[in-house]
């Protein structure tokens, strides 16, 4: 019994400085692995932290993008109505001069004809004068007229 009590006694007393090395190694990786763990969650929450940043700095951009394709579009769509209707204040324009140069050339043409109508009565009236009419010379004087106005139209 006793070498039994002994070997245990023996065994107990070659255990306690194990088990403190044990222990003392154990304390030293715990007291070794907070700096770690708590580097690692820093840089956890860093990495977070960056994404965050860049996807609200991807998201500030896309918005960017699309203000600047509304204000494109809007330009353009102002520009296409400004040319439009700088195109109709033109054909208005063109229009009226067209209407204006017709009407100047039509007065012209009325006025020429009057002319020609009045140089040929002074004709007529002056061979009236110069002699005295009956209805054959009337008619032809008339005949002569007609002749001449549709020579020279």
């Amino acid at each position: 019994k006793q070498t039994k009590k002994k070997a245990k006694e023996e065994a107990e007393v070659e255990e306690k400085p194990v088990k403190q090395t044990k222990k003392k190694v154990k304390e030293e990786a715990e007291v070794e692995e907070k700096p770690v763990k708590q580097t690692k969650k820093k840089a956890k929450e860093e990495a977070e932290a960056l994404k965050s940043e860049y996807e609200e700095s991807m998201k500030q951009a896309r918005d960017k993008a699309n203000d600047i394709l509304n204000t494109a579009q809007k330009s353009a769509s102002q520009q296409s109505e400004e040319i439009i209707r700088e195109a109709n204040a033109q054909a208005v324009s063109i229009k009226a001069k067209a209407e204006r140069d017709i009407e100047q050339e039509r007065r012209k043409a009325v006025n020429e004809i009057k002319d020609e109508i009045g140089d040929m009565a002074m004709e007529i009236a002056g061979k009236v004068i110069g002699r005295e009419i009956n209805s054959s010379d009337h008619e032809k004087l008339i005949d002569d007229f007609i002749n001449k106005v549709g020579e020279e139209s």
